[in-house]
Parts: C-alpha cells; structure tokens; sequence
C-alpha cells in the first residue's frame, strides 16, 4: 500500500505482471489497452453474463495507477519493485517487506514504447468511461496525448535507457507502439492528426506493410492493422483518398495475417501443435494463440457487420465463420480439448494445473513466512492451497506437453496480459456479434 510513497506518489494500484510482486509498467499497460479494446467491442456480451462491471473497475484500477505514474508532461514510472530483489524473496503480497524501488523514462532517459504503450491505453479507456465517466475519461485523455507527445518527441527504446528491463520485458522496438497509440487517440479524438500519422507521415516507416507478425505485448503491429481496418470497414467514407489508400494497406496486412491463421489456408502457417493449437515460443506459448484468436474473432465480427463475405486468401475463399471457428479451436485447445486433456484456465473443468508458479496461490493464508522461509512453499510438494481463479497459466510446448511444476515458471506462470486477452476471446464468442461502427 505504500508503492510509490518515496516520491510522494500514489503508486499502491495496478497489478504485477505474473506470479511475483512487481509492477511492470509495458505490459500491465497492454493488460488495460486489451482490457479496454475487448469491452469496447463486447461490452454487451459482457452484460449479458454480469462481467461487464468486474471488467470496468479491473480496467479502472490500472488507469487509476497509470495517471498516478504520469506525474508530469514528460516523467512516466514504469517499474515498482525491483525483479532481482523479489526474486530472492518468496511471500504473499500482503506481507512482503523488501525494498520496492521506482523506475521512470524521462526525456534523459527516453521509454518511447512504454510511453506509447501507456498513451494507448490510456485514450482506449477514456472510450470506455466516456458515458459514464466524462470527467474521468477527460482526464484519460489528457494523460495520453501527452504521453503520445513525449513518446514521439523524445525517441528512444527504454531497453536501451534502462538496459537493466531487458531481461524480463525487453523491447525489439518502438514504431509500433507509435503507430498503436496514434491509431487508439484517432478512434479517442477523430483528430485527423493521429492519422495522417500512422498513414502518411509514418507507415512507410514503422508499419511493415505485407509483412503479417505475431501479436503480443512487444509487438503491436497485427493489432494496429486491425485497430486501422475497423476504420476502413465502418468510415472510410469521411477520410482523405490518399490516407485511405493506406488504410487499405493495413487491412490487406490484417488479412494476410488472418489467412495465415486459417489451417486450410494456402498461407496457413506452420507455427502450430500437432493438437491445432498456434504456437510460436516456448515462454507463456498461450499468448500468442490467444491474441491470434482475439484478433480473428473481431475481424470476423468486422466482416459480418460491413456486410463483407469474403477473405481472399491466394485463390481461395473464406467467410467469417472461417474465422470464428479458428477462434473457438483456440479456446477450445485451452479449455481441454487437447491431448492431454487439461484445462489451461484454473478452475475450468475438474482437470487443471495445481502446481501453478504465484506466490499467493502457493502460499496458505495462515501461513506467516517471511521472504527467505517463503521458499519452502514454492518447493512443496502438495498443490497449491489456494486456486487463482480464472488464470491462464503459461501453456504446452511445442509436442503439447505440460510439466505441472512450481518451479516451471516457462509453463506455469499466468499473466494478467493473458487473462485480459482471454477475457476478450472468450467474450467476443457469447454470441455472433453486431459490432457497432464507432466507439462513440
């Protein structure tokens, strides 16, 4: 509760990224860009199974933390705790004593991808709160274009300002976070500004136009062609031709990625398991399908609420059940119908991880271990006492194995970044969905 206290900050919100008790700033801000973009979309499919409010004030307790960590136009703190001294320590947050340090970009030691990454998430929310919160999705909004401002300002990957992050969320690159945020502050302010950034002024440069690569919380590319081809589907009619013919370039990479989902596909990539499900790395392998799937239910949705029949996929033709029905043997892989049959989210079915690598499931709360004594519960040999309902735990290997150990981290480890991908997946297949044409 006392996060953030050394520089007079309220820093006591948020969320650590996994199974240990830090606050990475990069992907905890792609947890509430995600989280915003899946209720955005399905908002009311989330209403109709009474999630839709556990959904807003999860979103709002990361906002919450990220306006408290923009104390100023060009200062952004992106870290609580440092990783090398929690990981020497093995205890339940409520009575953890180490020191918790703060980390922050600055225009000396420039972050443009977490900035932007922040500045997205920051503008996708403020679309969330917008009716039900004006004030606060003013403030929202505030908070990223000047994030937005000093990311592009003052370039610089926070890897290489803060080298010490590359060994747990490392950054292979900046422009396409640019390019995300500027795409969530078009759809946030319809300030032709933000597009003509991402078309004009910077595709050629960051985009990778043709070129279809995975989505994840390092790389937003595939999300941004899909953020972009909404725009082309729904209101293309109100854009400039030359900025809508980049447009189009971002929907045809939007669609050569969805055709290579496809397994019939001629396209079809090869980065799968024998049991069907997308595979493309070993660490937290269920990130990847799942944010594959997420992607292809809300282009299928795209297709079927513009009246567009068809993907053209190097001569052959799909509709949007193709799609959707790629996204249902995802989820259906995690769900157990795969060849071990295990549920990958805890509490799901009766066969689950029970050895899951988290501090707060593995230790009883009864318990009075301190940091070093901890330890003998992640060595333990009986499952864990307490169930992290609702955690998507890592994944299988390539050969659809999974070692349900503690200290298989690799495997074992849920991810808020993961649960909030699954929360739109599973959310956008409650029923076929009407999407609306704005997020007005």
């Amino acid at each position: 509760m006392e996060d953030g206290s050394e520089r007079n900050l309220d820093l006591s919100k948020g969320m650590y990224d996994a199974g240990d008790l830090v606050k990475f700033g990069f992907p905890l801000a792609f947890t509430a860009t995600m989280l915003s973009w899946a209720i955005l979309e399905y908002g009311d499919q989330m209403r109709a199974v009474k999630q839709l409010d556990h959904a807003q004030d999860s979103l709002k307790w990361i906002a919450d933390y990220l306006i408290n960590a923009h104390p100023s136009e060009n200062v952004l703190y992106i870290q609580v705790g440092d990783p090398e001294i929690d990981h020497r320590c093995w205890q339940r947050p409520e009575s953890m004593t180490e020191k918790r340090p703060l980390t922050q970009v600055n225009t000396t030691y420039p972050g443009t991808e977490v900035a932007a990454e922040t500045a997205a998430a920051m503008a996708a929310a403020s679309l969330v709160f917008k009716k039900t919160n004006s004030t606060y999705s003013h403030l929202l909004l505030k908070h990223s274009k000047q994030l937005f401002t000093f990311a592009d300002t003052y370039r610089g990957s926070y890897s290489i300002s803060i080298p010490q992050v590359q060994v747990y969320y490392n950054s292979t690159g900046y422009g396409d976070e640019l390019l995300w945020a500027s795409s969530w502050l078009y759809h946030a302010t319809k300030d032709a500004y933000y597009l003509e950034y991402v078309t004009l002024k910077n595709g050629i440069a960051f985009a990778n136009w043709g070129t279809p690569t995975w989505f994840s919380w390092d790389n937003k590319l595939a999300g941004t062609q899909v953020l972009l081809s909404r725009v082309n589907f729904f209101g293309a009619e109100d854009i400039p031709i030359i900025e809508n013919l980049d447009l189009q370039i971002y929907r045809k990479t939007a669609e050569a990625f969805m055709c290579g989902l496809l397994p019939d596909s001629p396209t079809a990539t090869s980065s799968r398991t024998e049991g069907g499900l997308i595979w493309v790395s070993e660490w937290n392998s269920l990130q990847h399908p799942m944010a594959s799937a997420f992607l292809a239910v809300i282009f299928s949705d795209y297709m079927l609420g513009s009246y567009t029949e068809n993907l053209y996929c190097e001569g052959k033709l799909y509709n949007s059940m193709d799609l959707r029905n790629f996204a249902i043997s995802q989820v259906d892989y995690v769900l157990g119908n795969n060849p071990l049959g295990m549920s990958y989210l805890l509490a799901y079915g009766s066969n689950y991880p029970q050895y899951v690598h988290h501090r707060g499931a593995s230790i009883p709360t009864n318990a009075t271990t301190g940091c070093r004594d901890g330890f003998k519960w992640l060595n333990a040999t009986d499952p864990n006492p307490n169930v992290a309902i609702g955690a998507l735990v890592g994944g299988p290997f390539l050969n659809d194995t999974y070692i349900d150990s503690r200290n298989n981290s690799m495997q074992g480890e849920p991810t808020t970044y993961n649960a909030a991908l699954i929360v739109g997946l599973l959310s956008g297949l409650v029923t076929i969905s009407s999407i609306a044409p704005s997020f007005d």
